[in-house]
């Protein structure tokens, strides 16, 4: 049916995009058109091309997908990476309408009754007010994540609640075992050693403070924004008999007294700074660590033309969160007086983490929506299918920097070989 709703839609995509639909589509009124080899990308409602209309590109199809405007029909993920691949360099490439295809939209989106005002975003859309990365907007920022509630997350993460990339020695390795091995690594490479005293800015739910202070008898301080978090942390501290060694507060980096510690890390915390503020948070790392004392960063990358997480990521999951190239946060840490020692990149490690959280979600999909909705589930179902996409097409990246504070005649401290490896 060459003049269906479908292949209407269909047409016009192909002839904006210069090319051939590369998914099926099939509208609400039943009709289908493009490939039948690819997954089908299902228009439930008019409503789902309003979206489209108003906010093109990612943003429009994240919001339909997430109200179940929009769904696809076979592998979300190829079915998104097919889609996306025609939004990766900005809005549909950026092409510009002219005068004739904008009336042709007009005629087509009037012929389609698709016309009307736009649609409310859904609730889930975090909605901050104030100073960008002032104290109260940051504490509301992670709060719109981290604090959906610690029952989410102990669905979704492993034991050891780590919510970063894990670090696999093979790609069969279950998990658990590969964040076993990440909290290794770090500790490893920082270098701790019983009665060492480390900083973890931004502890999350206390994976790594645990497990440096069970496995290499440090005496730890953990801070964190989440109310969440804080509560969590405090339990497992107790859980393990460990609260007189592990100090956790609920603090941000800029507030931290003048109290240096012998190692210092930040895992995953430094892509929610913000650009403006990261030579602060660079010159705070400095000040905290002691002279030889060495400093670990895992931290997520992207390229220099879309130096946020994405309008999915900044509106649903990560608002204000700022990547940049790893280079330039190599620039930061020089600025403050670090030494960069060595930089590792993890960016499949990430790939297999995303996928192992995804294939928890879905095992437990109904106790996510009876937590959190059907539309909050959706979210974290895209949140993790673009996740891995990002990293699996090197459009993200994730890094461990491992730095140190050379003492005042520039000495480090530092091995000659790498004795973590």
């Amino acid at each position: 049916m060459p003049n269906s709703t479908a292949h209407r839609l269909a047409s016009f995509a192909g002839n904006l995009l210069g090319g051939q639909l590369p998914v099926g589509l099939r509208t609400w009124d039943g009709t289908r058109a493009g490939p039948v080899d690819a997954p089908t990308v299902v228009l439930r409602n008019r409503r789902a091309l309003r979206r489209l209309l108003y906010a093109p590109g990612e943003l429009g199809l994240a919001r339909a997908y997430v109200t179940g405007d929009l769904d696809v029909e076979g592998d979300l993920a190829d079915g998104f990476r097919r889609i996306w691949s025609l939004t990766r360099a900005g809005e549909l490439r950026r092409r510009k309408l002219g005068p004739r295809e904008w009336a042709e939209a007009v005629r087509l989106a009037a012929r389609l009754g698709v016309v009307g005002l736009p649609p409310k975003p859904p609730a889930e859309e975090a909605r901050l007010s104030g100073k960008l990365h002032s104290l109260r907007r940051d504490k509301s920022a992670i709060a719109h994540h981290y604090d959906s509630g610690n029952a989410l997350f102990q669905l979704l993460l492993d034991d050891s609640m780590a919510y970063s990339s894990a670090y696999f020695t093979a790609e069969s390795q279950s998990l658990e075992q590969a964040q076993h091995d990440k909290l290794e690594l770090i500790c490893r490479k920082l270098g701790l050693r019983p009665g060492m005293r480390l900083l973890d800015i931004g502890c999350g739910w206390g994976s790594l403070l645990v497990h440096a202070a069970k496995h290499h008898g440090v005496e730890a301080v953990g801070i964190t924004l989440s109310a969440e978090q804080l509560q969590h942390v405090r339990g497992r501290l107790a859980q393990h008999d460990l609260e007189d060694r592990v100090e956790v507060r609920r603090q941000d980096y800029r507030e931290l007294p003048d109290a240096p510690f012998d190692a210092v890390a930040s895992i995953e915390m430094g892509e929610h700074v913000g650009e403006v503020n990261y030579p602060a948070y660079a010159a705070t790392v400095h000040r905290m660590v002691k002279p030889g004392g060495r400093v670990l960063l895992q931290q997520m990358s992207r390229g220099a033309v879309a130096p946020g997480g994405g309008a999915f990521i900044e509106r649903y999951i990560a608002p204000d969160m700022t990547m940049r190239p790893v280079g330039r946060t190599l620039d930061h840490l020089e600025s403050a007086g670090l030494e960069v020692r060595d930089v590792h990149a993890m960016r499949e490690h990430y790939v297999w983490t995303v996928r192992a959280w995804a294939a928890t979600l879905e095992r437990n999909w109904a106790e996510v929506v009876a937590l959190i909705g059907e539309t909050g589930a959706r979210v974290w179902r895209l949140y993790l299918v673009g996740g891995a996409l990002a990293f699996e097409e090197n459009r993200m990246g994730v890094d461990q920097i491992l730095a140190v504070r050379p003492d005042e005649h520039g000495v480090s401290g530092m091995p000659a070989t790498r004795e973590w490896c």
